[in-house]
């Protein structure tokens, strides 16, 4: 059998402030491909182009740039941060490219020169609200990097608690990468909001969880039952750095967790085991990356060529499984549909699933169909037509696992 021979951009920083992700998501992709690669019947074989910006956001355009003219790339799978997804994008849309893009973000963008992959403010954000605020309060302090995904997460956030009757307490940034976290703890202590919302990154987030363990030891009322940490891009590798008591009772959502129980999980981790050991725990990170790989490789082989234009329209128009679940690209936006998961973190820096809803959750990245209800109201009247304010309707509840 002839195969086609497509050479891929993988652009992930494996070095500078949030390289643990990296390298996560680089192990996935290289998992993917090795696999595809492997494969005697498949009719692609990819050529991987890695590539390091080290966290520079500036230099993720200055490479997806060189792996367009100098490797023959028209595919990057690439990116964790909204800031070096933004830098991407101007490339791949003068050159006709097409940008994988896998990660959770913050929501209003669609480009014909993306496949968003990754969860938007619908799938991640107003899931976890959604089961936070009832439960411990309407009164979050909010802390984030200083870059888009930290602004435009806050923004929404603001606007969540406020239709809820509820008060953001305080709204602060730090740089990313930065560890200095003192001030922060601080104005926690002193203000004493019901929940922590952190949209740290890397080892930001670790810093912070660090500093957080040691407030609620010396101050019960901070304990994770009080005052819990919950984070819409928390993963494994912000845990694995921090002591293992640190490790316990952050709320966090995502559409991938190793504890899933579902069919394609189930193989895929077997699948993984064998090339990764028995102790290899997977994150969302990893498996967000490989299935962006594998579902540019099926859609390569159905096309027969990686013209990006042929790719895109045909990646919209069918059915992929995928270790996240059936995958449908929504050929509007061209975001999937996502299966949310909410999970508790323990002493292990592993996260155990409690709720996930029971089908995937079309996405909404501007959030137009998609709306936040007082808790303390019936539903109101329906807003206006063409109305950005709503209630949390359109979206599958979320299911408590047994």
């Amino acid at each position: 059998m002839s195969r086609i021979s497509v050479p891929v951009s993988i652009l992930f920083s494996t070095t500078g402030a949030y390289a643990a992700l990296g390298r996560e998501a680089v192990d996935g992709a290289m998992a993917a491909i090795a696999e595809i690669n492997g494969d005697q019947e498949s009719s692609v074989r990819l050529e991987p182009k890695l590539s390091d910006p080290g966290g520079s956001a500036e230099r993720y355009g200055l490479m997806a740039e060189a792996a367009v003219r100098d490797e023959g790339c028209r595919h990057i799978i690439g990116a964790i941060t909204s800031w070096s997804r933004k830098e991407i994008l101007p490339v791949v849309e003068r050159a006709g490219a097409l940008l994988w893009y896998a990660f959770p973000y913050e929501g209003y963008e669609a480009s014909d020169s993306v496949i968003y992959l990754g969860a938007c403010p619908n799938q991640h954000l107003l899931p976890l609200f959604e089961h936070v605020m009832p439960k411990v309060g309407p009164r979050p302090l909010i802390v984030g990097s200083n870059y888009i995904w930290g602004w435009e997460v806050s923004r929404i956030a603001r606007e969540l608690t406020e239709a809820a009757g509820g008060q953001v307490v305080a709204d602060r940034y730090m740089p990313l990468g930065s560890t200095q976290v003192d001030h922060l703890i601080t104005e926690i202590r002193q203000k004493r909001p019901d929940f922590i919302l952190s949209n740290l990154v890397g080892q930001s987030a670790a810093a912070f969880l660090a500093a957080y363990d040691a407030l609620r030891r010396d101050d019960p009322d901070f304990g994770p039952e009080h005052c819990p940490v919950v984070a819409c891009n928390l993963c494994e590798t912000d845990l694995a750095v921090i002591e293992p008591a640190a490790r316990t009772g952050h709320i966090t959502t995502s559409v991938y967790f190793h504890g899933v129980d579902s069919a394609d999980n189930a193989d895929f981790k077997a699948k993984m085991a064998q090339r990764h050991g028995p102790d290899r725990r997977l994150n969302a990170t990893f498996v967000s990356a490989y299935a962006a790989v594998t579902t540019l490789a099926q859609t390569i082989a159905d096309v027969g060529s990686d013209l990006p234009d042929a790719v895109r329209h045909a990646a919209t128009a069918r059915l992929f499984r995928t270790p996240l679940g059936p995958l449908k690209i929504d050929p509007r936006t061209q975001h999937a549909a996502l299966r949310p998961h909410l999970a508790v973190s323990d002493e292990a820096g592993a996260f155990n699933p409690f709720q996930s809803t029971e089908r995937p959750v079309v996405a909404d990245p501007f959030l137009v169909q998609t709306h936040m209800r007082r808790h303390d109201d019936s539903p109101p009247n329906p807003p206006p037509q063409g109305s950005s304010k709503t209630h949390l309707t359109g979206r599958p509840p979320l299911k408590v696992i047994k």
